[in-house]
C-alpha cells in the first residue's frame, strides 16, 4: 500500500517536520548513466555516496554547499524517489583535480524513515538537477509507500549493529525478526567492533532473544555487569556493538542446558579473560 498526495503536501513540509531548515539543504537529482550510477543495482550506500562526492568544476552548486544533500533518483518524467542523506563536510581539497572536486560527505540519519518511500515531482522548468533548499520545498509529494518489510535471514544469518537492532526492536519492517527472536532461546555474541572483546550471554525461560536484546536497546549494557563497569571506567560505546547468535533452542529446552552451551561458547571464544564476560 502507498499514499498518494495531489500538491497538498510538498518537501518543504517534510523538511519542517524533520526539524531541517530548506537553507540547510541541498537537493540532488540523480539520474541512471554509464558514468556512475547505471542502473538500480548500483542504488548502494557505498555507489551512492562515491557518485555524489565527486562533483565537476562546472557543477554549478556554490564554493560552500548547504549542510545536508538529500539525494533522490529519476524514476521517469519528473519523478524523484528519496536515495539516502549526507551531511557535507566540506571538500577535500588533497583530492582536488583539475576537472572534480571531493567532498567529505558523511551519512546522515536525516529522513532515514522515507529512504525508498518518499517521491517527489522535481520542478519542470528548469529541470535543473541540484536545488537548494529555498527552491526544492516547493517540489509536490507524489507518494510515501509502505515500508517494505525486511525477511528474517534464519537464525545462523543473524548479524546486525546496535543502530540495526533498534529497527529490529521497533521498526515495522522488522516483524518478522521479532516473530522469530520472540520464538526461541538462545546463545548471542556481542562484540565491539573497534577491540574485538566479546561478550557472551544468554536468553532462556519468558525473555527468549528478542526480550533480552530489547534491554540491550534500552540501556546498552543490558545489565551485564562486565559490560556497565566497561562503561564508567573506559570508552565503550554501544553504536560500536555488533550482536549475533551462536545457538538457539526451542522454548521447551530445559535451562540447564542453554547454560551450558553459554559456558561452552564463554571457554572457547576465551571471553572470560579477554572479554567482558566475568564468570
Amino acid at each position: 500500500m502507498s499514499y498518494s498526495f495531489q500538491g497538498d503536501l510538498t518537501l518543504g513540509h517534510i523538511l519542517s517536520a524533520a526539524g531541517i531548515a530548506h537553507s540547510d539543504a541541498l537537493v540532488i537529482r540523480h539520474t541512471y548513466n554509464s558514468d556512475g550510477l547505471a542502473s538500480e543495482a548500483d542504488l548502494t550506500d557505498e555507489k551512492i555516496l562515491a557518485y555524489t562526492r565527486r562533483q565537476s568544476h562546472r557543477n554549478k552548486i556554490g564554493a560552500r554547499p548547504p549542510k545536508l544533500w538529500l539525494s533522490f533518483i529519476a524514476e521517469g518524467g519528473l519523478r524523484s524517489r528519496f536515495l539516502t542523506a549526507h551531511e557535507n563536510h566540506g571538500v577535500l581539497e588533497t583530492e582536488t583535480t583539475s576537472d572534480h572536486r571531493y567532498f567529505d560527505l558523511r551519512r546522515s540519519e536525516a529522513l532515514e524513515s522515507l529512504r525508498s518511500r518518499l517521491t517527489i515531482e522535481w520542478s519542470r522548468d528548469p529541470v535543473n538537477w541540484a536545488k537548494r533548499g529555498e527552491l526544492a520545498e516547493k517540489f509536490g509529494v507524489l507518494e510515501i509507500a509502505d515500508p517494505k518489510i525486511k525477511p528474517f535471514p534464519g537464525f545462523d544469518s543473524v548479524l546486525i549493529d546496535y543502530p540495526t537492532l533498534g529497527l529490529v526492536i521497533e521498526d515495522a519492517r522488522f516483524r518478522d525478526w521479532r516473530t522469530a527472536l520472540s520464538a526461541v532461546q538462545g546463545v548471542y555474541l556481542i562484540v565491539d567492533r573497534d577491540t574485538g572483546r566479546q561478550y557472551v550471554g544468554k536468553a532462556d525461560g519468558r525473555e527468549r532473544i528478542l526480550g533480552r536484546w530489547r534491554e540491550y536497546w534500552k540501556s546498552g549494557h543490558g545489565g551485564n555487569v562486565g559490560l556497565r563497569d566497561a562503561y564508567a571506567s573506559e570508552y565503550v560505546a554501544p553504536d560500536r556493538f555488533q550482536f549475533s547468535l551462536l545457538r538457539v533452542f526451542g522454548p521447551e529446552v530445559p535451562a540447564d542446558q542453554v547454560n551450558a552451551a553459554e559456558s561452552h561458547f564463554k571457554s572457547a571464544l576465551l571471553s572470560r579473560p579477554f572479554g567482558f564476560n566475568r564468570n
